[in-house]
């Protein structure tokens, strides 16, 4: 389990966490829970803008298994005068307790249901060495955004169920944040850009062998002003991520962005800087493969909106079946290299 305080100014003092295997709602399974300790101790102060991993456990998890990861802090984070490092759109829900310690617990009394997850930065399973993992990486179409809570549906989630059905099963980490950009930021819920926490989100993480990148359409739309960013800008950031995943052996697929007309911040000039963005992806060569969501859910009548069967509502982001053709797109025979 990693725990972290990427973004806290000040520490973060962890009381007591657990492991468990989640029943339903708050509730977890019957003698699964698991205390989780830190070089041999209960609690652990997690440094301001660092991480830390805990001991291994031994519970075994079934395939796509929902986890209960329980932390109690002792702090007032109402009124902590740090950042909590948090995922805020996380499309699944997550449970606060009233006050006091309830770690380990097999229920407790919900004081208030939300969507976010906090100090959370990944669970490592111990798998066999040739299960490779595949890191999705990118904004909130990668995060799943508008699809229906609870019941992964994401890509990425849609993307491992083909996998099990031909008979393989590879980790798969979802690197998505909402609002995400290559280039630069709009406020801390979106995270750092994708170059300053690509080390932390990629590289970092145990096993890793694949890449999926989608990112780009939020520095198209968000980036107004008078400097927007250009097609070239964007390419250049591609081509330095591409450089960076080749340079610690890493295979990388660039995806497509996706149709965007319709959406809140759609325009012709930021439609004009995705054509050439996609052109780059699809003929340049530079990925190691690409995937093309673009034409996956793109209406062929209409090419630079969504197909609308595929439309959550908001012409920016897939519904359910727009998320399963993404990873229908995907080509399987990509992880086998």
């Amino acid at each position: 389990m990693v725990l972290t305080n990427v973004y806290g100014t000040l520490p973060l003092p962890i009381e007591s966490a657990s492991l468990a295997l989640r029943d339903k709602g708050a509730a977890i399974v019957a003698g699964s829970s698991h205390p989780l300790t830190f070089s041999g101790r209960r609690s652990v102060t997690i440094p301001a803008g660092a991480v830390v991993v805990s001991d291994p456990v031994d519970l075994a998890t079934p395939e796509a298994a929902d986890l209960a990861v329980d932390l109690f802090s002792p702090l007032d984070t109402t009124t902590w005068p740090s950042a909590l490092t948090m995922h805020t759109g996380a499309n699944q829900t997550s449970y606060l307790s009233e006050q006091g310690n309830f770690v380990g617990r097999s229920s407790f009394t919900v004081a208030d249901p939300t969507p976010s997850w906090f100090f959370l930065s990944r669970v490592e399973v111990e798998v066999p060495r040739t299960a490779n993992a595949i890191v999705a990486i990118g904004d909130s179409i990668t995060d799943g955004a508008r699809s229906t809570r609870d019941t992964n549906s994401r890509y990425p989630d849609q993307l491992v169920r083909r996998l099990k059905a031909a008979g393989r099963m590879l980790p798969m980490l979802n690197g998505g944040i909402g609002g995400n950009r290559l280039l630069s930021e709009a406020n801390s819920n979106f995270g750092i850009n994708l170059l300053a926490r690509w080390d932390r989100d990629v590289l970092a993480v145990s096993g890793a062998r694949y890449v999926i990148l989608l990112e780009g359409i939020n520095d198209i739309g968000m980036g107004v002003g008078p400097h927007p960013p250009s097609a070239d800008e964007l390419i250049t950031a591609h081509q330095q991520v591409i450089e960076r995943a080749h340079t610690d052996g890493l295979l990388i697929y660039g995806a497509t962005l996706t149709p965007f007309e319709g959406a809140a911040y759609f325009t012709a000039a930021g439609e004009a800087t995705r054509q050439a963005v996609n052109a780059w992806i699809r003929t340049s060569k530079a990925y190691d493969a690409v995937v093309d969501f673009d034409v996956a859910i793109r209406d062929p009548q209409h090419p630079t909106r969504f197909l609308p069967a595929y439309n959550s509502g908001d012409n920016l982001h897939p519904n359910d079946a727009g998320y399963k053709a993404m990873a229908d797109a995907i080509d399987l025979s990509l992880f086998t290299r």
